[in-house]
């Protein structure tokens, strides 16, 4: 009796490692892309995130360079070495909120909002202009 458990034990361990394993290996590349840091993009509850391989002064740069061709209205703009932040709006009254910070010597990330709730497609026109600039 007690070889028919250890058996029936060994199936369904057998059987759950699968689904075990492709949650660990799910987390370990995410985990592991976010690590490795340059070339990430994500959109999160209306807010575009990007990790750049360039360092933050460069990205700052383009950013403020970026807010500056596109025309919008800055209402705040405030930075230091290590991060910067800068609120503006739109013609038609879009309020437009990036944040960069420092992360690594070479990893700055970008994070994009468009109003309360995000436009994604406004998101990533502003961060393909500021990868562009950079």
């Amino acid at each position: 009796m007690k070889k028919k458990y250890q058996k029936l034990t060994l199936v369904l361990l057998l059987l759950a490692s699968p689904v075990v394993l492709t949650g660990c290996l799910a987390a370990a590349a995410v985990g592991g892309g976010a690590v490795a840091g340059a070339g990430t993009i994500a959109w999160i509850q209306g807010e575009l995130k990007s990790t750049e391989g360039y360092p933050f002064a460069k990205v700052w740069a383009a950013t403020v360079k970026t807010i500056e061709q596109l025309d919008f209205i800055v209402v705040n703009k405030v930075s230091d070495a290590i991060s910067g932040e800068i609120d503006s709006v739109t013609a038609d009254n879009k309020k437009v909120k990036i944040q960069v910070k420092r992360v690594g010597d070479n990893i700055t990330e970008i994070k994009i909002r468009v109003d309360t709730f995000g436009d994604e497609t406004l998101s990533r026109y502003i961060l393909n202009k500021i990868q562009s600039n950079i």
